[in-house]
């Protein structure tokens, strides 16, 4: 459909192939497998789960949200429903809400979800987003623990007048009183999405670390959102962190937004990469431009 090639793909972005949801499949109806493969894989029972968040940048509807309806899908009468939209970084967002609604005592036992369906808002005429961008949907369950807790330490910003490097525009035709290319689609800089993540996230890596009593070295895994592969590359470098230690899911899923973490995990442990106790940092970052990390041990 346009002017490039597998090869040229593959070596600019690491990406070989992607998924496609059906025209008639949304993103709730990926969140809903997730949750049901969550429920499957680790016999859970999700009958109290009294909260659920879902990080998307793709809802089916401007509302209800997605949240609200696999609550319902899930018959969880007792369960809060939100969705939030801090799109590649929506999934570390998500976590970190949970930690916090559960550490105040409001909450026992919430479901994340990051979910996506970036092939209804991709210009496939545009040889810049058209390759990178696939659906998705994974799921984590959050609970209270008081012997074993998960969660070590967190942070969270934005630059927000870079928002312009990655969008999709709404109701809003402007930003910053510059006029919007390509309504309704994902439009990206490539070039600065790529020259803010390598100089930030290193910083946030460090900064996340120095609020803990961990460090680089203590790390058994780092789990970044999977935008691009020579992307990770360079930030692994910066950050003095080895490849091999180094989860994403891209090359198989494409960019996923805020589904790229937890499937970068989910196929992790799929190849027994990720052990109890291992020490994990999770970064996320995007449009926004947002970025989120937290540091967990892996308590299953």
């Amino acid at each position: 459909m346009v002017d490039t090639s597998d090869e040229w793909i593959q070596q600019r972005t690491g990406i070989i192939e992607r998924r496609i949801a059906k025209d008639n499949e949304y993103t709730s109806d990926l969140s809903y497998k997730a949750v049901l493969d969550l429920q499957q894989n680790y016999n859970v029972d999700l009958s109290d789960v009294d909260m659920i968040i879902n990080a998307t940048l793709t809802p089916d509807y401007k509302t209800p949200s997605v949240a609200s309806y696999i609550q319902a899908k899930l018959g969880l009468e007792n369960a809060g429903a939100i969705d939030i939209n801090a799109a590649c970084a929506g999934f570390t967002y998500g976590l970190n809400i949970a930690n916090g609604l559960i550490t105040s005592g409001q909450n026992k036992k919430i479901l994340v979800i990051g979910s996506e369906t970036l092939s209804k808002i991709t210009d496939y005429t545009d040889r810049n987003t058209c390759i990178l961008f696939g659906d998705g949907a994974g799921a984590f369950l959050v609970e209270y623990s008081e012997d074993d807790p998960s969660f070590i330490t967190s942070s969270f910003g934005s630059d927000g007048n870079k928002g312009g490097n990655l969008y999709c525009s709404e109701l809003s035709k402007e930003m910053f009183n510059e006029e919007l290319e390509n309504p309704g689609f994902v439009v990206q800089n490539g070039r600065g999405v790529y020259k803010w993540a390598v100089s930030t996230v290193p910083k946030i890596v460090s900064n996340t670390l120095d609020k803990s009593s961990y460090t680089i070295d203590d790390l058994d895994w780092f789990v970044p959102h999977s935008a691009n592969a020579r992307m990770i590359e360079s930030i692994c470098e910066k950050s003095k962190i080895q490849k091999d230690q180094t989860l994403m899911s891209l090359a198989h899923y494409g960019n996923t937004s805020s589904a790229t973490i937890p499937l970068s995990i989910n196929l992790a442990i799929s190849e027994n990469k990720i052990k109890k106790d291992d020490l994990l940092m999770l970064v996320g970052f995007g449009g926004g431009l947002t970025y989120s990390s937290v540091l967990i041990k892996w308590s299953i």
